[in-house]
């Protein structure tokens, strides 16, 4: 399947705030399979899922930005297997963006599927029976049409990362009091959550949202992925969920896809000071929220773990659009 990886590198930044604490970065946009991110160990689980289910086609539902999508085709084309990409454009927008990521599924083969927002569970329904009618199983990476039933199998992905930071933390003798990492779907929260569980630990996981999705709602899916997990592999629960669940929702911006100067000043600094590639829809909102988090809440001198989730393709979009162009800080 995937290319054998090692772990994704952990390492000091430059803290360019000046507030005390210690700043790392996971840099998992440098896994070396498909321009790298977090979706690379999610997919991995999705395709593992889908062999053992006996699929042969795969459905996969993300905007022209996702890097799931991307990475997922990457997979399907080394494979020979079908994909069928649900691409809906966000309320926001009045036609199909293209993006790096978008131009990549393009260029893997994967047959795109437009639709509008109300329209995804239709399009998944349709989808997945016109692939059964010509006798081939179809395999949707979220579950049902309306994307719930699979949780457990993406959030498996990082809580075997989370014991990588965990090896890190012994080797170095060391904490982290915070990880901080972009929140979209819910899966990648949900596996570190659950990592954090079984560890025992202290650390706080903190999820800063790049959606336009309600609170209420993220909190709910990010509990179902870490519930589903933990019962799955029978781990019996003495606590509430909800106090392991911290995700926060002011920083979105507005929601997917949206930013502003402030986000690519971040973005600029970041890459001035640190050489760290973030992007405005993901990784960029995220740092920048976590920068936020810490200084409302007066936060100093603590071990900060960021988790760059990826995203490469991103931020070159934004660098060949002139976005980066006007000085920033």
């Amino acid at each position: 399947m995937f290319e054998r990886y090692e772990n994704s590198p952990i390492y000091p930044i430059k803290n360019t705030k000046g507030n005390g604490n210690r700043i790392y970065v996971k840099r998992e946009d440098l896994l070396p399979f498909s321009l790298g991110g977090n979706k690379v160990r999610i997919a991995r689980e999705f395709f593992r899922d889908m062999e053992e289910k006996n699929c042969d086609t795969m459905v996969v539902y993300g905007n022209t930005r996702s890097n799931l999508c991307r990475v997922i085709a990457n997979q399907c084309y080394i494979q020979n297997i079908p994909c069928y990409m649900i691409s809906s454009r966000e309320e926001h927008e009045k036609e199909r963006e293209e993006t790096g990521n978008s131009r990549l599924m393009e260029l893997l083969g994967a047959k795109i599927i437009p639709c509008t927002k109300a329209e995804i569970a239709s399009a998944v329904e349709e989808t997945m029976k016109s692939i059964e009618k010509t006798g081939r199983k179809p395999y949707y990476i979220y579950g049902n049409k309306w994307g719930t039933g699979n949780e457990a199998t993406a959030t498996a992905a990082y809580v075997k990362a989370y014991r990588e930071i965990q090896d890190f933390e012994e080797e170095h003798a060391l904490s982290f009091d915070y990880i901080f990492h972009a929140s979209g779907t819910g899966a990648t929260q949900s596996g570190l959550i659950c990592g954090h569980i079984l560890a025992g630990d202290s650390t706080k996981i903190i999820g800063i949202s790049v959606s336009s999705r309600e609170y209420e709602r993220g909190v709910s899916v990010i509990r179902t992925g870490v519930e589903s997990y933990l019962k799955g592999r029978k781990i019996s629960r003495n606590f509430d969920t909800d106090q392991e669940i911290f995700l926060e929702c002011k920083y979105n911006k507005g929601g997917y896809g949206i930013y502003d100067e402030e986000i690519l000043d971040c973005i600029r600094r970041q890459f001035r000071k640190n050489s760290l590639p973030l992007d405005p829809v993901y990784t960029g909102k995220a740092f920048l929220g976590m920068e936020k988090y810490l200084e409302e809440q007066k936060i100093t001198g603590k071990n900060i773990l960021f988790l760059h989730t990826g995203g490469t393709p991103l931020f070159y979009d934004c660098l060949y659009a002139g976005k980066l162009k006007q000085e920033g800080i």
